[in-house]
C-alpha cells in the first residue's frame, strides 16, 4: 500500500513587538476558501524551507525577511491533502506587508483572535503563541517562602507571565499554601501558574494547569484534564511521548552546563536545534541560560527560556 504523499509547507508567524501576528484569508477557488491561516506556501522541489519562506513572503506580502527562526513542525491531514507545516517565527523584515495576490490580511492578538473561521490546523498554533518567551520555575525551598514571594512580586511587575510552581520538598500543607498565594499574586498580573505535581493539587490551588516531570509523564497514556499542560524532557524519546500526550509545551534540558550540575552531559545547541525543528510542540530551553538568552534560544528553534534562579534575581 502506497503512503499518502506529504506536502511540505513553510508557514510564517509574523510577529509585531506588541505580540500581534499576521493572519491571511484563503482566497476563493482554493480548499477551505474564506478560512484564516498563517501566510506561507509550498516548498518547491530542491528548495530549502528557509528559501521557500523568504520567497513566499516576498511574493504574497512584498517583504524581505531579515530575522526568521524555526519554531515547530506539525503534520495535519486534511480531506484533500496531508501537509507538514514547518512554522517559522518571523521577527524582523523590510517593507510593509501588503497583499500581492488579492488576499485579506489581519493583525491579531493570539489570545483574542477576532477573525473567523480559523483553519483547523491553526487552533493549537494560536494557543501556543499565547505562551510568553520566559518561564520562571519557583525556588522557594532555597530562598525561603517569604523571600520567594517578595521576588515573585518583583518578577511579575517586570513582566513575568508564566510560572511553574515546583518546590516538591515542602510539606504538603505548606506547598498548597504557597501554590495558592503564588496563583493569587500571579493572577493579579494576568500571569499563569502551572503546578509541578498531581492535578488535584493544581485544582486545589486554583492554578491554570499542571507541569509533569519526565517520570510522571512516562506513566501516562493520555493528557491530564487541565487547560495547560507542560512536560520536562531530556531527549527525543521523552519529547515524542509528550507530543503524543498532546501537551502544550515542553522544557528541554540541560542545554548548557549549569552551576548545580558541573560536568554533567548537556544537549548543546546543535542537538537542541534538531529536536526543536522536529517538535510539534513549543520548547523552552533550560539549563545554563539567562534572560538575555531569549533571542539566542529562539534562533535555535526554542519558544523561549525557562529559568530557575535567573527568574528571581
Amino acid at each position: 500500500m502506497s503512503q499518502t504523499p506529504v506536502t511540505e509547507v513553510a508557514a510564517a508567524v509574523l510577529t509585531e513587538p506588541d505580540g500581534r501576528v499576521l493572519l491571511a484569508q484563503r482566497p476563493a477557488g482554493k480548499p477551505y476558501a474564506g478560512y484564516w491561516e498563517f501566510p506561507g506556501g509550498k516548498v518547491e522541489p530542491g528548495e530549502s524551507r528557509e528559501a521557500a519562506l523568504a520567497r513566499e513572503l516576498h511574493e504574497e506580502l512584498g517583504i524581505v525577511v531579515t530575522r526568521a527562526c524555526r519554531w515547530i513542525t506539525r503534520v495535519f491531514e486534511y480531506p484533500h491533502a496531508t501537509v507538514r507545516l514547518n512554522f517559522f517565527r518571523v521577527f524582523e523584515w523590510q517593507g510593509t506587508p501588503h497583499p500581492h495576490e488579492g488576499q485579506l490580511f489581519s493583525w491579531q492578538l493570539p489570545d483574542a483572535v477576532e477573525v473567523t473561521p480559523l483553519l483547523p490546523a491553526n487552533f493549537p498554533i494560536v494557543k501556543a503563541l499565547t505562551l510568553p518567551s520566559v518561564l520562571g520555575i519557583s525556588h522557594a525551598e532555597s530562598l525561603g517562602v517569604d523571600s520567594f514571594l517578595a521576588r515573585l512580586d518583583v518578577a511579575l511587575a517586570n513582566g513575568l507571565r508564566l510560572i511553574q510552581l515546583r518546590d516538591k520538598t515542602l510539606p504538603d500543607e505548606a506547598r498548597l499554601r504557597l501554590a495558592r498565594e503564588t496563583v493569587r499574586r500571579a493572577h493579579l498580573h494576568g500571569a499563569r501558574v502551572l503546578v509541578n505535581g498531581p492535578p488535584d493539587l493544581a485544582r486545589a490551588a486554583g492554578a491554570d494547569g499542571v507541569h509533569l516531570d519526565s517520570s510522571a509523564a512516562a506513566k501516562l497514556t493520555a493528557r491530564p484534564d487541565s487547560e495547560w499542560v507542560g512536560v520536562s524532557c531530556h531527549d527525543s524519546t521523552e519529547l515524542a511521548h509528550a507530543a503524543a500526550l498532546g501537551v502544550d509545551f515542553a522544557l528541554l534540558s540541560p542545554v548548557l552546563p549549569t552551576l548545580t550540575h558541573p560536568g554533567a552531559a548537556t544537549l548543546g545547541w546543535e542537538t537542541f536545534s534538531a529536536l526543536a525543528a522536529a517538535s510539534p510542540i513549543p520548547l523552552y530551553g533550560l539549563g545554563g541560560l539567562g534572560r538575555d538568552d531569549v533571542a539566542l534560544a529562539q534562533s535555535h528553534g526554542a519558544h523561549g527560556v525557562a529559568l530557575l534562579r535567573g527568574a528571581w534575581t
